[in-house]
């Protein structure tokens, strides 16, 4: 009897609980419908009584892009062109000026310009705010906006205003060609003793390229590397596989990322296989602001797995995945959302931190009273750390800079890479005799 009891209080609380959410639920659906329904009042209001007939179809869609801009910097929507574009730029190569761009402050900011582009040749830097073109304000335009009005036929101009800090803003005019992205260059540096490999993004075939790459130095060497400096800095990532991959060649195994949504259950572990292609020769990494995405899973990767020394300056901070969702197979275009935070081998969330350099060091003379980066949690509605870390800033002091004679046509950062990979490896070949 006394079981009996205790089993059917126990079934009612459950049954209790079951319907507490229930009716939890219920009230949500209710609340979606009331704010569905003002929309819609809103909207018929607009078509009725706005001044001139409006477009429908751009205030359905704007009213989606504020939808999804509310939520964080990189979810968005695309209509049926810019998915198509986003489809092409992924294959390394499409139309356009060769450049990353964000929101920041209500305005479209560089987060990188791609080298040998007209972005790269025209001098752009990352923070550079793009003010108009050809006139026409950009102040509060999204960043799909921004594209579609700097993006054009090839062999035509365009001009654009950009505000940079400490100058006047000042108008630049740039030629659009087809950007065909070879996301690898490389070479010997030091009369050809130290390989040198940069990585300016991470589309469809920067792995494979960067096979190519290592081995075609291998073989001028005529024989293994000794050691490596990878560039990556003003790289603003790109494909998530290929940053996995690409870690894969320097990690003997072991974990390189994982991603975290909101749901448990949805962890994603990413684990390079094993075998080194430099078989344990020390590398040294170059990281600056603007280095974001896929370039920081590689840099934290190789950091937290001690495999290389990190030397530059903080890294972006951009560390959320997202996900492209096409919207009946695209035929309604698709949406770009955030469904997840990435962190390192170390769990380290990358997202508004950043990677910090094992070795601090400016690529040139640092104004002290001014900011020293443009970083992902100064962006309008930037995620915030999950793990509850907030970004430290490097002592000024501590921030090693170029002598004042330094030539600024010199690489100082890659110049103290050069000596740092020197020292590893000559302490390496000690090691071995």
């Amino acid at each position: 009897m006394r079981l009996h009891i205790l089993a059917s209080a126990v079934i009612f609380g459950i049954g209790a609980a079951a319907l507490a959410v229930s009716a939890e639920g219920e009230d949500r659906r209710e609340e979606t419908f009331r704010q569905l329904e003002l929309f819609g009042d809103v909207l018929s209001r607009i078509e009725s009584d706005y001044v001139v007939d409006p477009d429908k179809a751009e205030l359905i869609e704007s009213a989606i892009n504020g939808m999804l801009s509310s939520l964080d910097p990189h979810s968005s929507y695309l209509n049926p062109d810019d998915f198509e574009d986003m489809q092409v730029s992924t294959t390394g190569e499409y139309g356009g000026l060769g450049m990353e761009i964000t929101q920041r402050d209500n305005l479209i900011t560089i987060v990188a310009p791609f080298a040998d582009t007209p972005a790269d040749r025209a001098g752009l830097v990352t923070g550079d705010r793009i003010l108009a073109v050809e006139g026409d304000s950009l102040v509060g335009a999204t960043p799909t906006e921004a594209v579609e009005r700097i993006r054009g036929p090839q062999g035509e101009p365009v001009t654009i205003t950009i505000g940079r800090d400490g100058e006047d803003a000042f108008d630049v005019t740039l030629v659009r060609e087809i950007i065909e992205i070879n996301p690898i260059s490389y070479r010997l540096e030091d009369e050809d003793t130290i390989p040198y490999l940069r990585v300016t993004g991470f589309n469809e075939h920067t792995t494979e390229r960067a096979v190519e790459a290592l081995e075609d130095m291998e073989n001028a060497m005529g024989g293994p590397l000794p050691g490596l400096i990878l560039d990556m800095r003003s790289n603003p990532g790109g494909l998530l596989d290929q940053s996995v991959t690409l870690s894969d060649l320097f990690l003997d195994g072991g974990e390189v990322v994982s991603t975290r949504g909101r749901d448990p259950r949805s962890t994603q572990r990413y684990n390079a296989r094993p075998g080194d292609i430099l078989d344990g020769a020390p590398i040294v990494v170059l990281i600056n602001n603007g280095s974001a995405s896929a370039s920081e899973i590689v840099t934290g990767a190789l950091q937290d797995r001690e495999r290389a020394t990190v030397l530059g300056l903080t890294s972006f901070g951009k560390g959320s995945m997202q996900t492209i969702v096409p919207l009946r197979g695209g035929r309604d275009g698709a949406l770009r959302l955030t469904t997840a935070r990435y962190y390192t081998p170390a769990g380290r969330s990358i997202q508004a931190t950043g990677i910090q350099p094992d070795i601090p060091v400016s690529a040139r003379q640092l104004d002290p009273d001014a900011p020293l980066r443009f970083t992902e949690d100064a962006l309008r509605n930037a995620l915030i750390n999950e793990n509850g870390t907030e970004r430290e800033e490097i002592a000024f002091e501590d921030i090693e800079q170029p002598p004042e004679e330094w030539p600024e046509e010199e690489d100082y950062q890659l110049h103290r890479a050069k000596e740092v990979l020197i020292s590893m490896m000559e302490r390496q070949s000690a090691q071995l005799q």
